[in-house]
């Protein structure tokens, strides 16, 4: 298991959420924030293996490098969805899991679930506490990040172009992570 590559694919795929819950930090307590994002997280998360795991069944892992292409095509499809607030109800847990399912479900369930693919079940719920504990970090340091104005002004400004890059980064990993790049390479050279 590669903790380095499920670190920068979190960063990666929550970075654009970052900056609401920079708003959502303010707006309620930070308790609930980090209550509902956890829950939105593990669900993603899990969501992403399930699939995986379901693919692996079917399929071998060097075909599943072809989940590589997800991550590329999320840093080239220029479609980011804008959150929308649930001001239905007054539960500032529901409020932050429903805004980060709403936000992220995509690049999640499309970024994670070949990054997860590879891995047994004893060594997801190991990723899984880890990526739990990142979340739960992240809150923690945004809360802090987001008193420092300069900081805030950076990420509005780059936050997509490094986002974008760190995502074809780990489509690429995953290519050669899978053994794609390998038969490829090996059934070029019969023909």
């Amino acid at each position: 298991m590669n903790f380095w590559l499920i670190f920068i694919t979190f960063i990666a795929v929550n970075l654009d959420f970052f900056f609401i819950l920079l708003c959502l930090i303010n707006q309620y307590p930070l308790r609930d924030v980090i209550i509902g994002y956890v829950i939105g997280v593990a669900i993603l998360v899990t969501a992403s293996f399930a699939a995986g795991k379901a693919l692996a069944l079917f399929l071998p892992e060097w075909l599943l490098g072809f989940l590589g292409i997800l991550p590329i095509y999320m840093a080239l499809h220029d479609n980011d969805e804008e959150a929308g607030e649930n001001k239905t109800t007054h539960s500032p847990v529901w409020i932050v899991l429903v805004t980060y399912l709403a936000v992220c479900s995509g690049c999640n369930l499309s970024i994670f679930l070949p990054v997860l693919t590879g891995l047994p079940l004893s060594q997801f719920g190991l990723a899984l506490a880890f990526i739990l504990v990142l979340t739960v970090l992240v809150v923690i340091l945004i809360k802090q990040i987001g008193r420092i104005p300069v900081i805030t002004h950076f990420m509005n400004k780059y936050s997509e172009l490094m986002m974008k890059v760190v995502y074809i980064g780990v489509g690429i990993y995953v290519f050669f992570d899978s053994g794609l790049i390998s038969h490829l390479v090996r059934l070029a050279g019969l023909i």
